[in-house]
Order: C-alpha cells, then sequence, then structure tokens
C-alpha cells in the first residue's frame, strides 16, 4: 500500500513540474526589454451600471473607435493557435516600454481625440463592464482582488477599460501604474512571476508637463456632446518577490466559494450512492427472483400473463424506428464522449497548461476529429445490428451530419460577428484550415471506423425477434418519454449545474478556469447518475410491457440536455444586449445543450442495451 502511495505522489509531482513546449521560463537582465501585448477587449458579468445590458462578443484591441494607443510603425499580430483564434484572441504587440528594474512614473502613450459618436460607444462600454487583456512574459496583468468570503487575496485576470462615478458619469481609464514582480533567480537574472495594474482616469490639464498625479486630478469624461482629447500615460514599478517561475500561477488560480463545490460534490455523491443501491436491489434481488421463477415455469402456463418485463422478449430486440437516425446520433455521441474524457483527464493532469493560450480548445478540436472513427464504429454495428442494409449512406452521415451542422451554425454566427465587427468573428484562412483538418484526419478516420464496424460479427441476440410485433398496452402518463426525459434529467444536472456557471463564466466573459479537479469528478458523477437513472426507468417501462426501449433510453439519457439550456437562459439573468448578443448567447447555449445531450444520450442508450442483453440472457426460452 505504501509503495502505491509513493508512486502516485511522485506522479503528482512529476505532473506538476511538467511543462509544455513553448510555456518555458523566459529569464531577463537588467535593462532588457520586456514586451507587453494587449489582446481583445472582453464583456463582463458584473457591469459598472446597473441599467446596463450584457454583451458577450469582443472586440479587437484596436478597433478604432476605442483610440487605445498603438505602437509606430502600426500593431503586429503575434501568433496564435488555432484553438485560440476560434475562441477570439487577437494578440498584438503595444507601445508600452518596459525594461527589467527600470521604473517609470510618469510616461506619455498617446492623445487621440474622441468624437461625439466614439465617446457615446466607449461610455456605453464602460457601463456594460468591458474589459481590457493584457499579456506580460505570457501572464495576464490582472488587478488584486480581496475574495470577501475567504477573505483572500488573488489576481484577477484583465481590468475595466473605465469606471462609473456615484454620480452615474462614466470615466474612461487613461493612466495604467504597473507593478511588475520579479524573482532573482541568479547573479543579473531575473524572471517575472506576477504583474498587477492600477488604472486611473486622470484629466492631464497640460501633456507637455504631466504629473500624473492620481490623488489630486480631476477624472477625464468623454463629452458625448463635443469632441474630447484624452491623453494616456503609465508608470512602471518592480517589485522583488520570494514567488518561483514554477507557482506563479498560482495567485491567478483561485477557487470561488470552494464550500459550494465541495457541498455539491458530497450532495451528489450521496445521490449515485442511492441510486446504486436502488439498481442493486432491483438486480440483486428482484430480478433474481423474476429469473428464477420464470424459468421454473411452463411457458404455456397462463402465469405468463403476469411476468411483466419477461412476456416482451420476442420484441425487446425489434430494431427501432429510423434506425439510421439513432445509429447516427449515439455514434456522435460516442464521439463527444470520448473527446470529453480524454481533454478533462489531460487537464486534470496539467498537461494543458493555461500558459500555452488556446491549447484547450485546440486538444478539443483535434481529439473530436481523431475520434470520428470511433463514433462511426459504433454507430455502424448499431445499424448492422439493426438490420440495416444501406450502410454507406451511413458511413457517409455519421462524421457529416452532426459535425456538418456545427458548421453551418458556426458560420452563421460568424455573419453576426462580422456585422458587429467583433474581434470574435473568425478570419476565412482558418475557416479554410478546420475544413481542411475535417477532411485530412476525421473523414478517413471515420471512414475506417464504419468499414470496422460493419464488417465485425454483430453481437449474438439472447432471444429471437416475433414476426408479428405485439401490441403494446396503453401507458400511464408518468412513462411517456418527454416525462421521463424531465424527471432522468435533472439528476445528472444536478452533479454539474454548479461547473456549469463558472465555465460559462470563462467562456463568455474571459475568466480563467482551472478546476480541472472538481469538473473531472463533477463529469463522472454525471455520466454514472445518467447510465443510473435510465437503466432504472427503462426497467420499469419494460415492466409495463412497452419493448420500445431504444429510442426512449436516448432520449432519457439526454433529457439533461432541457435543463442545461434553461440554466443558461437564467444566467444571462434575460438583460442580453442587442440582436448579436441574443443570437450569439442563445445559439451557442443550445449548441452545448445539444452536445451534452447527444453525449449523455448515447450513455444512456449503451448501458440500458447492454443491461437489456444481460437480463433477457438470463432467461431460459424454448
Amino acid at each position: 500500500m505504501k509503495a502505491h502511495l509513493v508512486t502516485l505522489l511522485s506522479f503528482l509531482v512529476a505532473a506538476q513540474a511538467f511543462y509544455l513546449p513553448g510555456v518555458a521560463p523566459t529569464s531577463y537582465t537588467k535593462g532588457q526589454t520586456i514586451p507587453l501585448y494587449v489582446n481583445r477587449i472582453t464583456p463582463s458579468m458584473r457591469h459598472t451600471d446597473a441599467k446596463s445590458k450584457t454583451y458577450v462578443y469582443s472586440y479587437d484591441y484596436y478597433f478604432p473607435r476605442f483610440h487605445f494607443c498603438a505602437p509606430e510603425g502600426g500593431p503586429q499580430k503575434q501568433s496564435e493557435s488555432l484553438g485560440s483564434i476560434m475562441f477570439g484572441d487577437r494578440i498584438f504587440n503595444s507601445p508600452f516600454e518596459i525594461k527589467m528594474l527600470e521604473n517609470k512614473t510618469c510616461s506619455k502613450l498617446c492623445q487621440p481625440i474622441y468624437s461625439t459618436a466614439d465617446a457615446v460607444f466607449v461610455n456605453r462600454n464602460i457601463r456594460a463592464g468591458f474589459k481590457h487583456n493584457w499579456l506580460v512574459d505570457g501572464l495576464p496583468v490582472a488587478k488584486a482582488i480581496i475574495d470577501t468570503k475567504t477573505e483572500t487575496q488573488f489576481y484577477g485576470a484583465g481590468f475595466e477599460i473605465g469606471a462609473v462615478d456615484n454620480s452615474n458619469v462614466a470615466h474612461l481609464y487613461n493612466h495604467y501604474e504597473l507593478v511588475i514582480e520579479y524573482h532573482e533567480r541568479g547573479a543579473d537574472e531575473f524572471r517575472v512571476v506576477g504583474v498587477t495594474v492600477n488604472p486611473y482616469s486622470i484629466n492631464h490639464a497640460d501633456p507637455s508637463n504631466m504629473k500624473c498625479d492620481t490623488e489630486k486630478s480631476t477624472p477625464i469624461v468623454l463629452d458625448q456632446g463635443k469632441d474630447t482629447k484624452v491623453t494616456f500615460s503609465y508608470a512602471v514599478f518592480f517589485v522583488p518577490s520570494d514567488t518561483v517561475w514554477a507557482t506563479r500561477w498560482d495567485k491567478y488560480l483561485h477557487v470561488y466559494d470552494p464550500k459550494i463545490q465541495w457541498f455539491s460534490l458530497i450532495n451528489f455523491s450521496i445521490i449515485v450512492l442511492f441510486l446504486s443501491l436502488i439498481m442493486s436491489h432491483i438486480l440483486v434481488k428482484t430480478l433474481k427472483s423474476d429469473i428464477q421463477k420464470y424459468n421454473e415455469v411452463n411457458l404455456d402456463d397462463e402465469m405468463m400473463d403476469e411476468m411483466g418485463w419477461k412476456l416482451v422478449h420476442g420484441d425487446v430486440f425489434r430494431a427501432p424506428e429510423n434506425k439510421m437516425l439513432l445509429s447516427v446520433l449515439v455514434g456522435s455521441g460516442v464521439q463527444i464522449l470520448l473527446m470529453s474524457i480524454t481533454t478533462a483527464g489531460f487537464a486534470l493532469f496539467g498537461l494543458l497548461s493555461p500558459s500555452n493560450r488556446g491549447s484547450l480548445s485546440t486538444v478539443m478540436f483535434i481529439l473530436y476529429a481523431v475520434y470520428g472513427c470511433f463514433g462511426s464504429y459504433v454507430s455502424a454495428a448499431l445499424y448492422k445490428l439493426f438490420q440495416g442494409e444501406d450502410w454507406k449512406l451511413n458511413m457517409i452521415l455519421t462524421p457529416t451530419m452532426i459535425p456538418g451542422s456545427l458548421f453551418a451554425l458556426f458560420i452563421f454566427f460568424n455573419f453576426f460577428l462580422i456585422a458587429v465587427k467583433s474581434s470574435g468573428a473568425v478570419p476565412i484562412g482558418t475557416m479554410f484550415a478546420i475544413v481542411l483538418i475535417w477532411f485530412v484526419i476525421s473523414l478517413p478516420l471515420s471512414a475506417a471506423g464504419s468499414l470496422l464496424g460493419y464488417k465485425r460479427p454483430s453481437v449474438t441476440l439472447p432471444v429471437k425477434v416475433n414476426q408479428i410485433p405485439r401490441q403494446i398496452p396503453t401507458q400511464p402518463w408518468y412513462l411517456k418519454t418527454p416525462v421521463l426525459a424531465l424527471i432522468a434529467g435533472i439528476f445528472p444536472f444536478g452533479s454539474i449545474a454548479i461547473e456549469m456557471y463558472f465555465i460559462y463564466n470563462s467562456l463568455w466573459f474571459n475568466r480563467i478556469y482551472y478546476m480541472f479537479g472538481f469538473l473531472f469528478f463533477c463529469f463522472s458523477l454525471m455520466l454514472v447518475t445518467t447510465l443510473l437513472v435510465s437503466t432504472l426507468l427503462i426497467y420499469y417501462t419494460l415492466c409495463n410491457e412497452n419493448y420500445k426501449w431504444q429510442w426512449k433510453s436516448f432520449f432519457i439519457g439526454g433529457g439533461i440536455a432541457a435543463y442545461i439550456f434553461v440554466h443558461a437562459l437564467f444566467l444571462s439573468k434575460f438583460k442580453l444586449g442587442g440582436l448579436t448578443s441574443v443570437v450569439l448567447y442563445l445559439g451557442y447555449s443550445f449548441v452545448i445543450s445539444v452536445g451534452v445531450g447527444l453525449m449523455c444520450g448515447a450513455v444512456g442508450f449503451l448501458g440500458v442495451f447492454f443491461f437489456v442483453l444481460n437480463i433477457y440472457g438470463q432467461i431460459k426460452i424454448d
């Protein structure tokens, strides 16, 4: 036992010390330039004005109407990963001149003029809580924040472009005090271990003789009735720190209200345990007793009329309606499931560093393309089991129907982003790259998976299918598919609801998400709960002599989708600003809900399938 613990601890230590290529530490010498890069301007969930609407799209930092200072010669775009581009990151160089250990107190950047229309635009975005996102040595430029619940200090990535005072007047931040924490490793060798900013709004009365007095200066106001000249300035201060480079992200990775997450985990762990006990009772006692009694009686005996689920043995493996569609959907769900498990596993063991921007989304896209072979394999095997004959159509639909629909929606949403000139609008070159990767990687692998699935021997069914379908008795309302789906969906949703809140904050409002330990455990609870609830409800359905379990089990497993979508609606608080925000938020929330529904639907179907195979394989049929 001790040996296993030592091995596990060694593995965890190795995982903590593991760094991906491209995020190796950078050492600076005194006077060496430290570049400051600027990323997109992102929306925030916390508004400076309670009446302001929520926007879910971002802008380029150098969007002309913001008039933020550009470097000489114009901004230069930095290289980014595929996932980073898809999620809207647009990183450029900046005019800030920062040199290691050289403090600056008041340096002028530029002096743009805001027209009345631009003043209205900027003031609106100040009230909506839009934020800067800067990078220094791979670290986000952050604000020091105190968590009032845990009374701990952490660094919140990004900072607002302005603030609203008590008189409800918007002020643009035009002076930035940067505090760079450094760790000295040796003689003239320094590393950046933290970057914070204190933004101010200062009305520089005399730009030629700036003093940047943050205490005595009056704030700048963008006049919406006439043009306003604004002077941007900055200061830089270097502070020594005992924090080493390997742990510098600890200040940024903050767990918000961990008691709620632990309560959620424990609560739904108990629910899973309770469901497991119920299933154990059914499988070990009820089913065992039923099977034993069934095998002891004569099949011609009138007692057979009271045997429940055993009466439908001749129809339970009858091919469902729309077997092609069901096969494709289950295969697509398996593809999403494998991608999710692998990505969460990589993130859990620290293989997806937050320093490597866009790595998570890039890995998800590549894995989704690669796992097309497994999805097509499952789809083809099921379609063959259902005695489908048009296997070529199945081979075409599985890798194209769901991914093609997603790509069509992606293009549709992109037009809205282009219309508002958002940085989230994906360039045409990236679109071609996505299509190329799909045709080069996913389609060939999917075709191979389909051929293997169709050529493999089908699962041997334990009972024969009757030629004439049995009449299904009238079902009670609570065993109808929509009702069962709503009942079943609330259990797995409860296990993932807390994490969905943090995921949506990360997705829409550019907050760092790193609680992959909580996520992996909640994700596992969701899958186990889906499996148990689906099996339990289908068992009661079979006991009511309804043998059409295939589509029912898929919808019962996928019932979580409705709750995820409704949860997203309530998170928005119905305060979305503009048509584009409404379309993007509702559209992507729908895509996420359907994706999770497909995944859980596949889990529910496959779990019930093996359950049905097992129980009907235990009875004797003459």
